[in-house]
């Protein structure tokens, strides 16, 4: 059973997943800091907005002005803080979607060098060549 284990967790395609998993979590982290440390100051600056200090107080004894604060204070509905990540569940789709688009035209011009130039693999070419020089002697 140990045995057939380690085939499974050393085969390709868990060790592929493996590191994109931990890509992805280094990725997640490169756009967190994008939104909050430069996109959302933004919003801030043009419009006053702070979306990660919008918030409902659910007990009447919430009135501060700061999440943190409020939530020391009772039970707060933190919808500034799901819109913060939705905003940045968009970002994320969109740069996945231009990586992908690129990766997908990459591929379209190295699958068109390749139409190009067809080139047959070695054992064609061999036989190819044998049967030249059998109808030249013959």
């Amino acid at each position: 059973m140990l045995e057939e284990f380690k085939k499974f967790a050393l085969r390709g395609n868990v060790v592929d997943l493996a590191i994109g998993v931990i890509i992805g979590a280094a990725f997640s982290k490169i756009v967190d800091s994008l939104v909050s440390d430069v996109i959302m100051p933004f919003f801030g600056a043009l419009g006053g907005l702070d979306f990660s200090n919008y918030f409902i107080g659910l007990n009447t004894g919430v009135t501060s002005g700061s999440l943190d604060e409020a939530k020391r204070q009772g039970a707060v509905l933190a919808y500034g803080s799901f819109v913060t990540a939705a905003l940045n569940f968009l970002i994320i789709a969109f740069v996945l979607f231009l990586v992908v688009k690129g990766l997908n035209k990459l591929q379209k011009k190295e699958q068109a060098k390749q139409e190009a130039s067809p080139s047959k693999p070695d054992d064609v070419v061999l036989l190819t060549e044998i049967r030249d020089l059998l109808k030249a002697k013959a």
